[in-house]
């Protein structure tokens, strides 16, 4: 169980404590915690939250899923956007559900992630199949690729160019290319129109 929020933590354990079948074995708070907690305990299913410290979103989902022997991902996440859970089935997760879900969703979709299944927010669903139609409907930051939309997430949170390519283990030159493209893209002139933009659409936590 990966959150930042350790109340979040507690009362996941609570549920799924009245769960037959289903034990909590580790948590973690951020996405370097997840890497040194798979590397000591063997686990079945990663309840994953999209927005920690650190490494997180696509960019941490994707580094999971290329370790050996890595166990399913099922997202919880305060994101309800339909692009968001995009990216995160993309980068390799097999579930998505948001946060304001009732407790026997949850537990669903658990059991069926971590049986192999897939499972996909009844919500978002309907939208995942259908918005990816008439671009001209879509808001800019629904026309950026995956790993521009992973720049655009941390450059709105805070972070520079030398500590977005050091997280993604990329180039600063390449970092800066794709800052360019997804601005131009949105019609923005710097960082600060984008963090005014993320805030409007409600797109940071």
């Amino acid at each position: 169980m990966a959150d930042d929020h350790a109340i979040m933590r507690e009362g996941l354990k609570q549920l799924f404590a009245l769960e037959k079948g289903i034990s909590v074995v580790a948590e973690a708070a951020n996405g370097a915690a997840v890497f040194e907690t798979l590397r000591r305990v063997q686990v079945d299913l990663i309840l994953l939250d999209m927005s920690m410290s650190g490494i997180s979103g696509a960019n941490l989902i994707k580094r999971i899923r290329v370790q050996s022997g890595c166990p399913y991902i099922l997202v919880l996440s305060m994101r309800n956007e339909p692009q968001i859970a995009r990216y995160a089935l993309n980068a390799g997760a097999s579930g998505y559900l948001t946060k304001d879900n009732d407790p026997q969703t949850l537990v669903a979709a658990v059991v069926r992630v971590a049986s192999g299944g897939r499972f996909i927010d009844p919500r978002l669903a309907e939208q995942l199949l259908f918005d990816g139609g008439d671009l001209t409907q879509r808001s800019p930051h629904e026309l950026l690729s995956t790993r521009e939309f992973e720049i655009f997430n941390m450059l709105v949170r805070g972070r520079t160019v030398n500590e977005i390519a050091e997280e993604l283990s990329i180039s600063n030159k390449t970092v800066s290319t794709h800052k360019a493209r997804l601005m131009q893209k949105m019609g923005c002139q710097s960082t600060a129109q984008l963090v005014r933009y993320a805030i409007s659409l409600q797109l940071t936590e």
